[in-house]
């Protein structure tokens, strides 16, 4: 295999692998269109002039890639990097791809590459971004895993990094908003005795987005077609400045049993969204 191929995507390749044999009943039309919106392209472009940067140094690179402005309020609550902690920082996730990559590098160059991502397992495909990833599949076979992947990152001593919604913001009464958060990061800092940092990030894709959002949620689509759009949407947001507001650490004994952990994940989201 030459060096080219194993630093760039193959999409047809990873339908196969995801699939299996009903790989071949996709049309190749319906191949064409998702390389087309996927700027499969540009994207391998990218992959392969950065071939050589992994981790955070890839994040770095990404940022300049998309040319993005990061304005950063709350830096000084960024806790130490020496002071011997662990901490999950959580963040509102309303561009599902820019934000990721903008909140990675700031945390990896803050901690000098000492942390990991909760991300979609199709992540992995990124082989500058797969070093800091833990790539989670909650479907079929892959899905039985899902609890000792996250068991293995929190006691870890990797500093985590999560979106707790598991999705990107959708528009909900008319203003971008995450869906309801996932009460994991709660549970899992308890266990770990790891402090919450809440993180805001400014932003919002397209109204075109936002409609493919709502039509897959009213036909109550099992598989996220929106996402597909994500890298597109990506593009749209090139060249555009973000706020991203830090809180203060949560101390993980504010968690205690006066709330379920769900509600204590909607506090933590509620102060994320005040930021």
């Amino acid at each position: 295999m030459c060096e080219a191929t194993e630093k760039t995507i193959d999409l047809e390749a990873i339908i196969k692998q995801k699939m299996g044999r009903s790989a071949k009943y996709i049309p190749r039309v319906l191949i064409s269109w998702l390389k087309h919106i996927v700027h499969l392209d540009e994207v391998n472009r990218f992959l392969w002039e950065s071939r050589n940067e992994t981790g955070t140094e890839w994040l770095k690179a990404c940022v300049r890639y998309l040319g993005m402005t990061l304005k950063i309020e709350g830096e000084e609550n960024l806790p130490d990097k020496d002071d011997g902690k662990i901490y999950t920082f959580v963040s509102n996730h309303p561009l599902g791809g820019a934000d990721g990559v903008a909140l990675g590098s700031i945390i990896g160059d803050h901690y000098d590459g000492n942390f990991r991502y909760l991300v979609n397992d199709l992540l992995l495909f990124l082989p500058g971004l797969k070093p800091v990833c833990i790539g989670i599949n909650k479907v079929g076979s892959q899905g039985r895993r899902f609890p000792a992947m996250v068991e293995k990152g929190f006691r870890s001593n990797y500093h985590m990094l999560m979106f707790p919604a598991g999705l990107c913001s959708r528009k909900i009464n008319n203003r971008v908003h995450d869906v309801s958060w996932k009460k994991t990061f709660i549970t899992k800092s308890v266990e770990s005795h790891r402090d919450v940092v809440p993180i805001h990030f400014s932003g919002q894709n397209s109204k075109k987005f936002y409609r493919i959002a709502d039509i897959c949620s009213f036909l109550h689509l099992r598989f996220n077609f929106a996402m597909l759009f994500l890298v597109d949407e990506m593009y749209k947001n090139v060249g555009k400045t973000f706020r991203i507001s830090i809180g203060k650490p949560i101390p993980w004994q504010t968690f205690d049993k006066s709330k379920t952990p769900k509600q204590w994940a909607k506090y933590v989201e509620d102060v994320v969204y005040q930021l």
